[in-house]
């Protein structure tokens, strides 16, 4: 059969400095995948652009071709710009990694989605609303109507790339390009986007182009990888050959840095709470969302009655899917965020120090606090100023504490620079000037600046490649021993969790359905939704794919969970202690 897309010899340069795409070789044939998988910088992303002619300005296209189509093959790099615009978001679809920059502030969800309708299509403004709606169901959205309405900024990173893959999706393209499509996607959203794309694949035909450092994606989706690194091909061929027996050391490196979840022999025992830094009592968070027009406001529960309590020197994680209540949870817990009344957040700097009610705190015990409790945001692009050089975003939380001279603060942030093993000659650099997992550490150090005992770290791993995740993780557990620190850890990666957490709370919908020791927790789950978690986890294995039967049923309505877990609407029944240490929300 002749191949969709078949690009051969291709080079990508900038200006007169070397290649940093070279000879890059691959053919996808219709109804195929094919994964490109590499490092941040391997030029994946360079690869995949070039197809659809989307380069930065200063991009020169060296060499090669790029042919397109079956029966009478296109040169997609000598086509004129009117006849590439029709092409695109028609024939071949794109995917990109970060939603907000793709996705118009100005302009609701829906229209913009209905826009390639409109286009490509010719459809009227109730035919492409129906067919748009039914897409956003598939991608998962739980209230379609409402996503419709939304403007980019209402949603969550997950929901905002759930309506961009709907985006590439509505028209069904003959090739779907995905750059990380399921990068900011909980582990079950992304098991369900992943069979959705294999639905269409099979309705329609349609080759997909996968770029991924998650290598569970890759087991779970590509018949043929190409492994690049530094703008050059390592390795390619049959995922079967690719996965089960790489053979270039660059391949082995990425899976010895895949984390997984391990397989447990027993179960752990529970963590003692005798000496808690940080303890959220019976806490509750509702806002109130606007409906639009003359309908009435609707009330949204992002927390419901939760208890969670953080011993001191360990790491309690959160896990869940956007939208779950997680990250509202470590804004509360820091007090950001104001919880309902009759909620209690309880802060102790030392063990022999009285509790402080976060959530009532003075202005005096507020500044105290905030040096004590530091956060590490989800994406290392956005947290640091682009406008501020290093050393000025290192010594600002220190001047805004007057600690120390200007000299003493300049020691102190390359000595925070040389804890998260980056050389302190960087501290006159931009954060343009660094990679994403070197501007993660960055973040991470100016976290620690004030020699906080609290760190809140939310999703600070999962923008980044499995080789980079893996030191970040390493880097953080060697701090937190160092310095004696506490985590509060807001994941939906369970692989992640597992390697790093004492203990782990899982949220679904505002709720605390399970809760015990990472152990205990894969050892032994009990609740249908932290089994459809665990189930949703990609192996890099090509034997053991994902199961979507048990994903849907754990991911499901409440109401269609077996019986000692079932529930309506809010009224979820009690967290039980079932065993010593382990915690599930169920009927007794």
């Amino acid at each position: 059969m002749a191949p969709l897309l078949d690009v051969q010899g291709l080079t990508i340069g900038f200006g007169d400095a070397p290649a940093v795409v070279t000879g890059i070789n691959f053919s996808v044939e219709p109804g195929e995948t094919l994964a490109l998988v590499g490092e941040s910088g391997s030029g994946k992303t360079l690869t995949c652009r070039s197809v659809l002619r989307i380069l930065p300005g200063t991009a020169q296209l060296r060499a090669g071709q790029i042919k397109f189509g079956t029966q009478s093959a296109i040169d997609l790099l000598s086509l004129d710009e009117r006849a590439m615009r029709a092409i695109r978001g028609d024939r071949i679809s794109m995917i990109f990694q970060e939603p907000m920059r793709s996705l118009s502030p100005l302009h609701r969800i829906g229209n913009q989605v209905a826009e390639v309708l409109h286009l490509h299509r010719g459809l009227g403004t109730a035919a492409a609303k129906k067919l748009v709606l039914e897409t956003f169901e598939r991608v998962g959205f739980a209230d379609a109507e409402r996503a419709y309405r939304a403007y980019p900024f209402e949603m969550s990173g997950g929901m905002r790339q759930r309506a961009m893959i709907a985006m590439a999706m509505v028209a069904k393209p003959d090739l779907l390009i995905a750059d990380e499509p399921t990068t900011a996607l909980d582990v079950t959203t992304q098991a369900q986007v992943l069979g959705l794309i294999k639905d269409l694949q099979k309705e329609t035909g349609m080759a997909v182009v996968l770029v991924t450092h998650d290598l569970g994606v890759v087991a779970n989706m590509a018949e043929k990888v190409v492994v690049m690194n530094k703008g050059r091909v390592m390795e390619s061929g049959p995922a079967t050959a690719v996965l089960g027996n790489p053979g270039h050391g660059y391949t082995q490196k990425l899976f010895a840095a895949a984390p997984m979840i391990p397989e447990v022999a027993e179960p752990a025992d529970a963590l003692a709470d005798d000496d808690l830094i940080l303890n959220l009592k019976n806490v509750n968070k509702t806002y109130t969302v606007r409906a639009g027009g003359w309908r009435a406001a609707k009330k949204v529960h992002a927390c419901i009655d939760v208890n969670l309590q953080l011993q001191r020197g360990t790491t309690l994680a959160v896990v869940g899917e956007s939208g779950s209540g997680k990250t509202t949870c470590a804004r509360i817990a820091l007090g950001a965020e104001l919880p309902d009344n009759g909620s209690e957040v309880l802060f102790r700097e030392t063990s022999s120090s009285d509790p402080v009610a976060v959530n009532a705190m003075t202005r005096a015990q507020r500044i105290a606090f905030q040096r004590k409790a530091q956060m590490v945001f989800q994406d290392p692009y956005s947290s640091l100023s682009p406008r501020m050089r290093v050393q000025d975003a290192l010594t600002e939380p220190m001047e805004i504490h007057n600690l120390g001279n200007r000299s003493e603060r300049r020691e102190k942030a390359a000595e925070m620079l040389r804890w998260v093993g980056l050389n302190p000659d960087t501290l006159k650099r931009y954060p343009h000037a660094f990679s994403g997992g070197q501007r993660q550490r960055l973040s991470i150090a100016r976290a620690l600046t004030l020699d906080p005992s609290l760190l809140v770290c939310d999703e600070p791993t999962s923008a980044l490649d499995v080789s980079v995740q893996e030191q970040i993780l390493t880097l953080l557990e060697d701090i937190r021993d160092r310095m004696g620190l506490s985590y509060l850890f807001i994941s939906h990666d369970l692989a992640v969790v597992s390697r790093i957490a004492d203990e782990v709370a899982v949220m679904r919908q505002g709720v605390v359905v399970e809760q015990a020791a990472p152990d205990t927790l894969f050892y032994n789950p009990r609740h249908p939704y932290t089994k459809a978690l665990i189930a949703a986890q990609p192996e890099p294995d090509v034997n053991r794919p994902i199961d979507l039967n048990l994903v849907s049923k754990g991911a499901g309505a409440p109401d269609s969970w077996p019986e000692m877990f079932r529930f309506k609407g809010t009224q979820a029944p009690a967290l039980i202690e079932l065993d010593p240490g382990h915690k599930v929300r169920c009927h007794a």
